[in-house]
């Protein structure tokens, strides 16, 4: 099972920081999730919501720089649409290595992101507008919780889908999700998640 810390270790740290994320990398999570929003001035910063003026953000590249070589990344655009006039998806592309993951919930972003990188590993999020079969070429089909079936991840799987579930805290839930077949979670509690899979994985 992938753990990827959502939002770094947000149950330990303020979720989107550089603490967070370097608390995440000390845990040895598989990956760092942050999200990504354009400033007013159009600077790629993490943070879930839209920026606040006169708030300080961690820059997409400062946050980057802290994580390429010692932890999985995915990057998750939120709303990129909105921000079409920023070229959000190309820039931060170019910010991005090349085994760093996009995340979106906008199918049109990840193709448009596929299109300028070919072989980008990409997670659709599915079951809000997007099903199953409309995350065709994806890497990962990300499930919200709620909506996580084993017959959902089944189908994910049969077609060629990575099946992550977001955002799952629940050490009941954790193993329910790993016995249905799911690949990954993303989850607050990361040290929680290692060491529940850790001891289950022991002989």
């Amino acid at each position: 099972m992938l753990v990827i810390a959502h939002r770094g270790a947000s149950s330990e740290r303020r979720e989107n920081t550089l603490p967070a994320f370097e608390r995440a990398i000390q845990l040895g999570a598989d990956y760092v999730e942050l999200d990504v929003h354009p400033d007013a001035s159009g600077t790629l910063v993490v943070t879930h919501d839209p920026p606040r003026p006169g708030a300080r953000y961690p820059r997409l590249a400062e946050a980057l720089d802290l994580m390429h070589g010692r932890i999985g990344v995915m990057v998750e655009l939120k709303s990129p649409r909105r921000y079409r006039r920023f070229d959000v998806v190309a820039r931060a592309l170019k910010e991005m290595a090349e085994d760093d993951v996009l995340v979106c919930f906008e199918r049109g972003a990840l193709v448009e992101a596929c299109a300028l990188r070919p072989g980008l590993r990409t997670v659709q999020h599915v079951g809000f507008g997007v099903s199953i079969r409309g995350a065709a070429g994806a890497w990962a089909a990300g499930f919200a919780d709620a909506r996580a079936t084993r017959r959902g991840i089944a189908r994910a799987r049969a077609q060629g889908l990575v099946p992550l579930v977001y955002t799952v805290n629940d050490p009941a839930r954790m193993r329910q999700l790993a016995d249905a077949g799911a690949a990954g979670i993303f989850t607050d509690r990361p040290a929680l998640a290692l060491r529940l899979f850790r001891e289950a994985a022991r002989p």
